[in-house]
């Protein structure tokens, strides 16, 4: 006599799906598929408009060697060799500053300071500089900076008013990819008597580092094409300054201002340089992230 337990059972028989929920289905899919089309419409517009506009600038020998020192409103010719140096220096700066900050809060956040006191001050610390306009941080750098400590107008003044628009979209960033490494992975570190600071660094960041550096790729696009603190703490240059501590600096976004000054729309000669910074700008972000997914995928855990 074959007892209950071992008796077969009958998996339950298949309910079909009512004409009702499938056409709710379609009717969704259909719903965010023209909503992802709507949201490309935009993107690819501005992006084809970029390219083909900024494409004859580009195409200049002397775009990527030369600056515009000596170079006048009407006179065709230079390049945004300083603009670019001056941009990759600003945002070099402000990223060895606010990444390590950033991703360390984030780390204190998630793994630490979940419920107590230090981490909800923090979490709302975080939220309030996540809306403070570019133009705020500025001023703020700009108070204490030059009118209070007494340092000049510069590059790294600009670095420093990046670094608190920077800040807080990696803590963001990194808090949400630490939250969904599964807990499975730090008990069983545990498990082992791995140490939970070494846990963190060996298991937690390394399975989260891909989404991590998409937020700082993000993060980074995001203030490099500021304009608001190089108006405010340094000014736009023609010529190459590589000092980060004195003098105006060149700058994408301040050589795209720069043009509009000069007559960007009427002139030609300005209006292909404007459509050149800013083509020029996209494709230094598109490269830096590029750079950074690769990085990422060279240091995260491999699949076995």
């Amino acid at each position: 006599m074959t007892s209950t337990l071992e008796r077969p059972v009958k998996a339950p028989a298949f309910q079909g799906v009512s004409l009702r929920r499938k056409l709710t289905n379609h009717f969704a899919t259909v719903l965010v598929t023209l909503s992802l089309l709507v949201a490309l419409v935009p993107l690819v517009w501005v992006l084809y408009s970029v390219i083909v506009r900024g494409w004859a600038a580009l195409s200049s020998p002397t775009w990527f060697t030369n600056s515009q020192a000596g170079m006048t409103t009407f006179t065709a010719g230079g390049g945004a060799y300083h603009a670019i140096v001056g941009t990759l220096l600003q945002g070099l700066v402000c990223s060895l500053i606010s990444i390590p900050i950033g991703v360390m809060v984030g780390v204190y956040l998630v793994e630490y300071g979940g419920g107590t006191r230090l981490g909800k001050i923090t979490t709302f610390m975080v939220d309030i500089l996540t809306g403070v306009p570019s133009i705020v941080a500025a001023l703020f750098i700009y108070a204490l900076w030059v009118a209070t400590l007494g340092f000049g107008r510069s590059g790294f003044a600009v670095s420093l008013a990046l670094v608190l628009l920077m800040i807080p979209v990696i803590v963001r960033a990194t808090e949400e990819m630490l939250r969904i490494v599964p807990m499975d992975l730090r008990e069983a570190s545990y498990a082992l008597g791995v140490p939970k600071w070494k846990t963190i660094v060996r298991i937690v960041i390394p399975t989260a580092l891909s989404g991590i550096v998409t937020g700082i790729m993000l993060a980074l696009a995001r203030v490099m094409g500021e304009t608001a603190p190089l108006l405010i703490l340094v000014g736009y240059a023609q010529a190459m300054n590589f000092d980060m501590f004195g003098g105006f600096m060149g700058s994408l976004p301040g050589m795209m201002y720069d043009q509009i000054s000069a007559g960007a729309g009427a002139n030609p000669v300005p209006t292909d340089r404007l459509w050149g910074a800013a083509l020029t700008l996209i494709l230094l972000v598109a490269l830096l992230n590029v750079g950074a997914r690769a990085v990422a995928r060279f240091f995260s855990p491999k699949k076995v």
